[in-house]
């Protein structure tokens, strides 16, 4: 009954009843969504893997002391989408530019890792895939002659990452040299000079030991496995001694 004064607070409340019949909405079971969820996790890692970041495994001791065999290193993919290219000193992994791995076969992963490989959830695995260091870039005059310093432009490097009882020059044929980076191209060597087979030793090759831009997947900027040797990959100041051009 309505009060004399009138006062709305006294009325009956007007509330949305719920239709006949119907009741709450039942929310899915985890179950159900799971699917959904991991099928979104992979999608994300796939995406992740192909412009962002991709684990590599090192595949030989030819980047010893910086990277042991069977290390796995994280590649920065984004930086060349904004046309970047890569600098001296910068270590980075690259496909075969044609007949580098000959001689060299990689274990097939079975069909479980190539599926977690190209998914971004594993390293890539039984690919042709090389890792090495740019010495010259575009326009470098680079040069070897007896045991060393390895020369650039004229200038002498000091190269702390050298492996240790290494020379900066290898005394063997291939190790002897005087060449020119064309355009497009980098010239790139392993940190182990004696156990390496990089540019020096492809010179009699079409591209004459250099490695296409196009054929860079990225430059390697962490350490991530083992954990107990987690670092990051920063470029050393090798080339930033006076006289040095800046990399193109």
């Amino acid at each position: 009954m309505r009060s004399d004064s009138g006062d709305p607070e006294d009325s009956p409340r007007d509330e949305a009843a719920p239709a006949s019949g119907s009741g709450p909405k039942r929310r899915r079971s985890f179950w159900m969504e799971l699917p959904v969820l991991a099928g979104i996790a992979l999608v994300l890692a796939f995406l992740i893997k192909t412009f962002l970041l991709q684990a590599f495994l090192i595949p030989s001791g030819s980047m010893q002391n910086t990277l042991q065999k069977d290390d796995r290193v994280l590649v920065d993919k984004l930086t060349p989408w904004f046309g970047s290219e890569p600098g001296r000193g910068e270590v980075v992994v690259f496909r075969d530019p044609g007949g580098w791995l000959v001689g060299h076969p990689v274990e097939e992963p079975n069909a479980a890792q190539k599926f977690l490989s190209f998914i971004g959830l594993m390293p890539a695995a039984g690919e042709q895939h090389l890792i090495k260091r740019v010495i010259g870039v575009a326009g470098d005059t680079v040069e070897c002659a007896g045991t060393g310093p390895l020369k650039v432009n004229g200038k002498p490097l000091t190269e702390p990452y050298v492996f240790p009882g290494n020379t900066a020059c290898s005394t063997d044929a291939g190790g002897q040299f005087k060449v020119t980076v064309p355009s497009g191209r980098l010239w790139v060597m392993g940190d182990h000079r004696q156990s390496s087979q990089d540019s020096r030793y492809h010179q009699g090759d079409p591209r004459g030991g250099m490695v296409p831009l196009t054929d860079v997947v990225g430059r390697a900027v962490v350490l991530a496995w083992p954990v107990s040797r987690w670092t990051t990959l920063p470029v050393p100041g090798t080339f930033d001694q006076p006289g040095f051009a800046p990399t193109p």
